[in-house]
């Protein structure tokens, strides 16, 4: 089986007499930065539409997972076949539906027996049973301001529509900008522009957006943009730093009517 080629390979690398001096220098810790490269070269694929690419990048991902595998079974803590069987039993367990005997509606209410299924996994494990518990801390700061408001939705704390976050993007601008008009202390400004970052957020929760896709679009439509600008400035025999801001202000209308 493919799976036990990279197995195998995974066990020659880690080989202390005989292996791969980078891998054997690797733990846990060395190695998370990694697997998140991976899963971000995995979503980098798919946003090009490069299934070759896409191919590539889920085989480094799941290097990842069988190096982490390979770690804790050295500790003897668990192997790759534990990975596969937990993850198998977690699926059975939170599809009730297919697997067992009750039904779900649509897809809809799937995602709130997924969640109260999650909370009493939780629950089980001792890991509290706050609806805010357990959201991991190393996801992407939009990512996880995401699920902290979906959390807190479930339980009941939310707006009914997306009119609440809009008004509440205001309120926050405009203590933003008292902070800054004020004595502005880092300390403040910082807090008072994260809480602007959160409500657009939950705007972006109420519209059924995700702020990390719609955040990434942003970065890639202002790299083009930006480009676009450069190319006018050049034949304009204007260097980017030499421009004075009326140039700027049109070449960059023009690049966004360009680039939309």
């Amino acid at each position: 089986m493919a799976i036990e080629r990279l197995l195998e390979i995974m066990e020659r690398l880690r080989d202390p007499a005989a292996g791969c001096p980078w891998d054997l220098q690797q733990d846990f810790r060395s190695i998370a930065p990694h697997t998140l490269e991976e899963a971000y070269e995995v979503a980098d694929a798919i946003e090009r539409e490069d299934l070759r690419a896409l191919r590539d990048e889920l085989g480094d991902l799941l290097f990842q997972v069988v190096f982490h595998s390979r770690l804790a079974s050295e500790q003897g803590a668990f192997g790759f076949a534990d990975v596969v069987d937990a993850i198998c039993d977690k699926l059975r367990r939170r599809h009730p539906h297919v697997f067992g005997g009750s039904r779900v509606a649509d897809a809809a209410e799937q995602s709130r027996v997924w969640e109260s299924l999650k909370a009493g996994e939780r629950r089980s494990l001792g890991q509290g049973s706050g609806a805010l518990h357990g959201i991991p801390m190393a996801l992407p700061a939009l990512s996880r301001a995401r699920k902290l408001g979906r959390r807190a939705a479930d339980a009941g704390f939310d707006w009914p529509d997306a009119r609440g976050p809009r008004a509440k993007i205001d309120e926050e601008l405009a203590e933003l900008d008292r902070a800054v008009a004020g004595d502005r202390s880092p300390g403040r400004m910082e807090s008072e522009l994260g809480d602007l970052l959160f409500s657009v957020v939950n705007l972006a929760r109420h519209l059924e957006l995700d702020p990390e896709t719609a955040l990434r679009g942003a970065n890639e439509r202002f790299e083009r943009r930006y480009a676009h600008l450069e190319q006018a400035l050049a034949a304009c025999g204007v260097a980017p730093g030499a421009a004075d801001q009326a140039l700027l202000d049109q070449l960059w209308a023009a690049a966004k009517v360009e680039i939309s």
